[in-house]
């Protein structure tokens, strides 16, 4: 599910994620961390972990949300399947962003996989609205 392609970058990963709505594209930006911290091996979706973030800039907010599936793995040992639903509100008079999203997965011990993603990054970061959707682009330090 969504939409994502890699970019060429020097030693690190670079990707657009997009959507036609802004939940969308995080969700494809969510699906192109994830494929680059497991690669293709298929992950049972066997528990479900939420995320609750917020920021005053999309940009934030999407780092934030990114940087949930690291520490997830990292803290938890959370390997994460499928981003089952992301919700982004602008509350407080439009001063910030909130995100909430579902996702599942499994214990990452139950995996061989090599993940070097090492951080997210806000070089070259952008969340904006084109023509026919919405496009977000971020760097992975690896």
């Amino acid at each position: 599910m969504g939409k994502y392609k890699f970019l060429e970058h020097t030693a690190d990963v670079k990707f657009q994620a997009f959507g036609k709505t802004l939940d969308e594209t995080f969700i494809s930006a969510g699906n192109a961390l994830n494929e680059t911290i497991k690669d293709n091996i298929g992950v049972l979706k066997k528990e479900k972990k939420s995320i609750n973030v917020e920021n005053k800039d999309l940009e934030g907010l999407l780092y934030d949300f990114l940087e949930e599936f690291l520490f997830l793995l990292d803290a938890e040992g959370f390997l994460t399947s499928e981003i089952q639903e992301v919700k982004i509100n602008n509350d407080n008079n439009g001063e910030s962003y909130k995100l909430k999203a579902i996702i599942l997965g499994d214990k990452a011990k139950n995996y061989k996989f090599s993940n070097d993603v090492k951080a997210i990054t806000y070089s070259e970061m952008e969340v904006k609205k084109g023509k026919e959707g919405w496009i977000c682009q971020v760097v992975l330090d690896v």
